[in-house]
């Protein structure tokens, strides 16, 4: 699924970001908006210095890079043109679920 030249997001990305919209959006419709366009813009940063992420070897042996939004962790291949985000998840999850989460989105 692609947004806008330079990035897609996987499927699961897509539903990832969804998810955190419907749920913030349950209190304050403004505040699920401005998170959503916070993580999205941090994505679009990413495009021109794909490398500018950090890896993290403790969740993935994969060359994603990674970036924190708030609370969300970004997953993305810098290595693929356009830029691919794999995952938007929750930091505080299990390593153990977001490294299964990883493993599963190619």
């Amino acid at each position: 699924m692609s947004f806008e030249p330079g990035f897609e997001l996987h499927p699961g990305a897509a539903q990832d970001i969804v998810e955190i919209w419907e749920f913030i959006a349950q209190h304050s419709m403004v505040a699920a908006r401005k998170v959503r366009e916070e993580i999205l813009d941090a994505v679009r940063k990413s495009v021109p210095f794909p490398r500018s992420g950090h890896r993290r070897s403790d969740l993935t042996s994969r060359p994603l890079r990674f970036h924190v939004v708030r609370d969300y962790l970004i997953a993305y291949s810098p290595e693929r043109r356009p830029l691919v985000v794999i995952a938007v998840l929750h930091g505080r999850r299990n390593p153990r679920s977001i490294t299964s989460i990883l493993e599963t989105r190619q």
